[in-house]
């Protein structure tokens, strides 16, 4: 039999323990490349980095790309979300969004679903959000009103 103190000690481990459990599970890969850094090359990322330094080539990134506001990138940008305090020149495409937050600057072509530009940041480029598969759905419903409107006839 455990005396009270012995129960209260058991109790505290177990609850550490769960909550170790959740932390791991729950846990993403977080990469910083910190300021002063300078890489040249290709580089490939699970989960979220953030770049505070100089990074000139190809990333490749599965989850988010923080680009901090000491940051200089030029080169070729893949992520799924990209967030934009720096400088970056070069091509980019984000799965999911590109966010450019003040005092970011983006210079370049990009591709992505869904963009943001905030107030005080900057832009200079092309931006290809998809039109072109607007422009395939609009021509399918365009081809499938005449043959509706010929069988009502």
């Amino acid at each position: 039999m455990l005396s009270v103190r012995e129960e209260y000690w058991e109790a505290i481990m177990w609850a550490s323990k769960d909550r170790g459990q959740q932390a791991e599970q729950s846990s993403d890969n977080i990469t910083l490349l910190g300021r002063g850094v300078d890489f040249k090359g290709v580089v490939s990322f699970d989960g979220t980095v953030r770049i505070d330094g100089h990074v000139d080539g190809e990333i490749y990134i599965t989850g988010t790309l923080i680009v901090g506001e000491h940051a200089v990138i030029e080169g070729i940008v893949s992520a799924g979300v990209l967030m934009n305090s720096g400088k970056i020149n070069g091509t980019i495409t984000a799965l999911e969004k590109i966010h450019i937050l003040k005092p970011g600057v983006l210079v370049g072509d990009i591709r992505t679903p869904v963009i943001a530009i905030e107030e005080g940041s900057r832009f200079h480029g092309m931006c290809d959000m998809g039109a072109h598969n607007w422009s395939v759905e609009r021509a399918l419903s365009v081809d499938v009103a005449p043959s509706l409107v010929a069988s009502a006839h």
